[in-house]
C-alpha cells in the first residue's frame, strides 16, 4: 500500500546510449560521499531535462548532462569536517568549500576523458552578474551549459534541504530561483566601473532556463499527479473488495441456515489476500480508506501547485 513519487525520474537519461568513454566518466561518481553522489545524478537528470525543453540538439545535451555529472566531483578533495558539516559554515570554511569548483576542473582537465567536460565543474558556480565565483565572470563569459547545470544545482540544492517528498510546497522553491533571476540592488562586481554598469540589469540566473525549469516541474506535477490517481483507483478497488466482504460478514451472521452460514463464509475467504482474516480486514479497510482520503488531498493539493506556479512571474 506505499506510493513513493521519484523526483528525478531517469527515462531521459537512459534515453542516450552511452558509450565506454562515457560511462567511464559516470563512475568517477563512485568515488564521491553518497549525498554529493545523489546530488550530482539529480543535477544531472534536471539539466538533461532543462536542455530538451531549451530545445536543444542532442549532442548538446548529451555533453551537458555528462558535465552536470561531473559539476562537483572536485568535492573529492574537500575535507569531509567542511563538505558534510551540518551547520552553517564559518567563512573560511566557505572559502575552502568555494575551491571545489577549480579542484574539479584541474581533474578533468588532467585526465583526458574527462577533459572534454571540465566546463560543468568550472563554471557552475558563476554567476550572469559577475557575483559568482570562482571567477566572477558575467553573462558574455558564462557558456551555456554553466548557466543551465547552475539552476540545476541550485534548484536541487534547495530540494534536498527541505526534503520535499510530493512536489507540494514547490512553488515556494522556485520563487527563489525568480529572484536570483533578478538584479541585484547594489552591484558588487570588482571590474571597471562601466563593466559594473553593464550587468546591474542581470541577476545570478538566467530567467530563460528557470522558465524552461517551471515547465519541467509542471510537467513532473502532472506525472506525480497521474501516478497518485493511479494508486487511488487501486485503492478503490481495494474499498470495494473489503465493502463486499462486511456484506457477505453481514448476511453471513443474520443466515439461520448453517448451509448459508458456510456460503457467505466461503465467499468471504475468496476475498480475502494474504495475511488478510475475518478478524483484522476491518482495520485494514480503513487503513485503505485513510490511505484514500490522505491521497486525495495530495492531488489536490498538487493541482493548487500548478495554479501557483503558473501565476509565477520572471
Amino acid at each position: 500500500m506505499k506510493y513513493e513519487f521519484d523526483f528525478y525520474d531517469k527515462a531521459n537519461l537512459k534515453s542516450y546510449n552511452l558509450n565506454e568513454n562515457m560511462r567511464y566518466q559516470l563512475n568517477m561518481l563512485d568515488r564521491l560521499d553518497l549525498f554529493t553522489k545523489k546530488h550530482c545524478e539529480n543535477v544531472a537528470s534536471l539539466t538533461c531535462r532543462l536542455c530538451e525543453y531549451l530545445h536543444c540538439n542532442k549532442n548538446f545535451t548529451e555533453y551537458c548532462t555528462i558535465c552536470a555529472y561531473l559539476h562537483d566531483i572536485g568535492k573529492l578533495f574537500i575535507p569531509p569536517t567542511i563538505l558534510q558539516k551540518p551547520d552553517k559554515l564559518t567563512d573560511e570554511e566557505y572559502e575552502v568549500m568555494k575551491t571545489h569548483t577549480t579542484l574539479g576542473y584541474n581533474m578533468c582537465m588532467k585526465d583526458l576523458k574527462l577533459r572534454p567536460y571540465a566546463a560543468g565543474a568550472l563554471y557552475h558556480h558563476e554567476a550572469l552578474n559577475g557575483t559568482g565565483y570562482p571567477q566572477g565572470l558575467t553573462k558574455k563569459d558564462i557558456p551555456y551549459e554553466g548557466q543551465i547545470i547552475r539552476v540545476a544545482d541550485e534548484y536541487d540544492a534547495i530540494v534536498s534541504k527541505r526534503q520535499y517528498k510530493s512536489h507540494i510546497g514547490i512553488s515556494d522553491t522556485l520563487k527563489i530561483l525568480i529572484e536570483n533571476t533578478k538584479p541585484s540592488k547594489t552591484p558588487h562586481h570588482s571590474e571597471a566601473l562601466h563593466e559594473m554598469l553593464e550587468n546591474t540589469h542581470l541577476g545570478k540566473n538566467n530567467p530563460v532556463i528557470v522558465k524552461a525549469l517551471f515547465k519541467v516541474v509542471i510537467d513532473d506535477i502532472e506525472h506525480e499527479i497521474y501516478c497518485t490517481e493511479q494508486y487511488i483507483k487501486d485503492l478503490q478497488t481495494e474499498m470495494k473488495r473489503f465493502e463486499q466482504i462486511e456484506k457477505y460478514k453481514e448476511k453471513m451472521e443474520k443466515a439461520k441456515k448453517e448451509k448459508d452460514k458456510n456460503f457467505y463464509l466461503e465467499g468471504i475467504k475468496m476475498l480475502l489476500k494474504a495475511n488478510e482474516t475475518l478478524e483484522n480486514y476491518a482495520s485494514l479497510w480503513e487503513e485503505y480508506k485513510n490511505a484514500y482520503q490522505t491521497r486525495k488531498g495530495v492531488v489536490d493539493n498538487l493541482n493548487k501547485e500548478i495554479k501557483a506556479i503558473k501565476k509565477l512571474k520572471i
